[in-house]
């Protein structure tokens, strides 16, 4: 289904994984002009990329960027038992293949490659990263999932307990947990909004679930030197869901030669849309300017080219 308002056309449709399963993927593509740059959204746990990312989209398609996004197994309208991760390497397989092969395609051979993750979608970019190192052109990471805030995470001993029935009874919603929506969404109104949405899960973790994204964390924060490619951090300085001092710790050791951080004072976990008007406007204009300075880049758009001609002739071998 393909839909056009103001100079974007919005498109879907369902992919199939390896697995089986039917994906929804989307995409926002800018009908005034030639895309200046690729961006692959990743979507928040318990979320999903087509309603509640769509002002995210739509501000950077304005921009003149191609936005593509993709609901996880398990989330929103893709295939799965709601909210059921059984394993991050799965995520991020479908992930990887789906931003690959839009930017093989023709039309986009040649232009720059960014990922956008927003909290677990955080992780997830930072995966995508680690799967292809040399691929990626720069990442924006909001309130990025490299490790759960003390105040979202049970007892040790809780945890301990649920880790050795995962074996038994992964599926099961009992992991005890608090409101990630009132944690999450300073604004009532966006938290009645996703509450509204049918898209977006709203029950107890699953324990598998909660198990792969625990080991996820700590696996992130064991190896955030690793990072190499070109990022910006942005976190909320009042966020209770993810941890902004590993979001700093991020920026400090990642091994990246072109980094940024931006703490916002006051700003909580949903940077990206559950922040009054004014503050949501900072966000992105800080986003915006980064996105352009390195897309405009004679030198980055050189290496660009190169990379993409080095792809091209490993193909044709």
């Amino acid at each position: 289904m393909a839909t056009e308002s103001e100079n974007i056309k919005f498109d879907e449709e369902y992919v199939l994984n390896s697995r089986g399963l039917k994906l929804f993927t989307c995409q926002w593509i800018p009908t005034s002009q030639e895309p200046k740059a690729l961006i692959f959204i990743c979507h928040g746990y318990a979320m999903e990329c087509s309603i509640t990312m769509n002002s995210t989209a739509i501000r950077l398609a304005k921009e003149g960027f191609a936005v593509y996004g993709i609901d996880y197994e398990g989330h929103g309208k893709s295939s799965g038992l709601p909210a059921y991760v059984e394993s991050m390497d799965n995520v991020i397989d479908d992930c990887s293949k789906h931003f690959t092969k839009i930017c093989e395609k023709q039309e986009n051979k040649g232009k720059m490659r960014y990922l956008l993750g927003e909290s677990m979608g955080g992780a997830v970019t930072l995966l995508l990263h680690r799967k292809q190192p040399h691929f990626w052109d720069g990442a924006i990471l909001v309130a990025p999932m490299c490790k759960l805030a003390d105040e979202m995470k049970p007892p040790q001993v809780v945890i301990s307990v649920l880790t050795k029935l995962c074996n038994f009874i992964p599926t099961w919603r009992i992991i005890p947990s608090k409101d990630i929506i009132d944690l999450a969404f300073k604004v009532p109104e966006v938290r009645e909004q996703v509450r509204a949405n049918k898209y977006c899960y709203k029950g107890r973790p699953r324990l598998k679930t909660g198990h792969e994204l625990l080991k996820t964390t700590m696996d992130i924060e064991q190896r955030l030197q690793e990072v190499s490619l070109p990022f910006m951090v942005l976190h909320g300085e009042d966020d209770k869901v993810t941890d902004k001092s590993v979001s700093k710790q991020l920026y400090d050791v990642a091994s990246s030669t072109d980094k940024t951080i931006k703490l916002y004072p006051g700003m909580w976990h949903g940077l990206l849309y559950g922040e009054p008007l004014e503050n949501i406007e900072i966000v992105f204009k800080d986003i915006i300017e980064w996105l352009e300075k390195r897309t405009n880049e004679d030198n980055a758009r050189f290496e660009r080219q190169l990379k993409q001609r080095n792809d091209d002739l490993s193909q044709s071998k």
